[in-house]
């Protein structure tokens, strides 16, 4: 979205268009909606505009729920939002530490920011790029004198009054639409700048869960955020922020359930064991936060291979920060001899996983040809040098 295109959308005619128009699922939504809006003499801009927003709004709802349908964004603002039951999280973490001005540096189209005010914390929320910057005054615009929206570098801005900091440093090129990602030296305000206002400042700050450990810095709590099967973030909070005794964190987010499991450091690895009754596969923020050691010890359960984050155990017990199997029975990991076994088993309906091995899950499928009734989990992993299949059966 350039400028132009929301000064269009931002007037009377072009917001109720929008609302008019609704849902915009598909090409072929879009197409019939073009198609009215134009019959109806409205101007191939306007249209442009409207349509499109339309659609950003639909996409908007894995998100930000009925929030879309008032919202406005831009792609590029809607790929990189933060989803706003998170946004609730981080949000609780500035509450829960007495903070009660956010300066939300970096804000996007304003994910945050909506969960910063939504509790009743006074939030300026600061973005470098003109347009996104109008975008999130608009997305905030219903919670008052209470969140104020600046155009302006995060280096620039002033932070009288501010007595905590949000920071969401650009990960990607800029522009509206189609970006790339960049390299953590080349992040936007840079890290060395963040770290430092870190050190003097209650902060979180914003990062891909792939973020290199080693440039992590010391007395800060690293928290790595999955949610509902996705590892999205890392999250180092600093100051009155971080919790304390707290410096590795796995916050895992099932729905509306929410489960956490914490340590001081890194845990030890658990030992490895042979094969069980039982695999879990550890969720994503567990194994980013090297926190698997952790966790098998309370499923008392060991490692399948030490290289590899699968856990097996002979006990039926489960947990939130998993995802277990039941096993079956071994079979060859042979494409031909598997494919023959399952197809002896009636088995159809096939979820395939694997860890350490080096095998394309769609091509695999292709070659099983599959048909019954009967659905499984396939867990391709090894132990050593040893590849092994494994038919299961989830069961958490």
């Amino acid at each position: 979205m350039e400028m132009i295109e929301l000064r269009t959308l931002l007037t009377a005619e072009g917001l109720r268009l929008l609302d008019e128009v609704g849902i915009v699922d598909s090409t072929t939504d879009a197409a019939a909606a073009v198609g009215r809006l134009r019959a109806a003499g409205h101007s191939p801009d306007l249209v442009a505009a409207v349509v499109t927003q339309a659609r950003l709004r639909t996409r908007g709802r894995a998100k930000f729920g009925d929030f879309a349908a008032r919202m406005l964004f831009t792609r590029a603002g809607l790929e990189q939002a933060t989803r706003l039951g998170v946004a609730a999280w981080h949000a609780g973490r500035f509450r829960d530490a007495g903070r009660t001005h956010v300066a939300d540096l970096g804000c996007g189209i304003g994910g945050d920011a909506l969960g910063f005010a939504a509790l009743g914390l006074e939030v300026t929320a600061v973005d470098a790029d003109e347009v996104t910057a109008a975008v999130a005054a608009y997305n905030l615009a219903p919670f008052g004198a209470e969140a104020h929206v600046r155009h302006d570098r995060a280096e620039e801005t002033p932070l009288d009054g501010i007595d905590a900091v949000w920071l969401d440093p650009a990960r990607r090129t800029a522009g509206h639409d189609e970006t790339t990602r960049l390299r953590a030296a080349d992040y936007t305000p840079p890290l060395d700048w963040a770290f430092a206002l870190a050190a003097r400042i209650p902060t979180g700050i914003k990062l891909g869960p792939g973020f290199d450990r080693t440039d992590i810095p010391d007395g800060v709590e690293a928290q790595w955020i999955s949610v509902d099967g996705s590892t999205i973030e890392l999250v180092l909070w600093s100051g009155a922020l971080a919790r304390p005794g707290v410096r590795r964190a796995a916050l895992v987010i099932r729905g509306d359930e929410t489960h956490e499991v914490t340590a001081a450091t890194d845990a030890d690895d658990a030992p490895t064991r042979e094969l069980g009754a039982f695999v879990h596969e550890p969720e994503g923020a567990v194994i980013r936060a090297r926190l698997i050691g952790d966790v098998a010890r309370a499923l008392d359960a060991g490692m399948l291979d030490p290289r590899i984050a699968y856990l097996t155990s002979d006990t039926a017990v489960t947990s939130p920060f998993v995802r277990s199997f039941r096993i079956r029975e071994e079979l060859p990991f042979d494409t031909k001899k598997l494919a023959r076994a399952l197809r002896e088993r009636g088995i159809g309906r096939l979820e395939i996983k694997k860890r350490g091995v080096d095998l394309d899950p769609a091509v695999l499928r292709t070659r099983l040809k599959l048909s019954g009734d009967e659905g499984a989990t396939l867990l391709l992993t090894r132990t050593g040098d040893r590849r092994r299949a494994l038919l299961a059966d989830r069961v958490g």
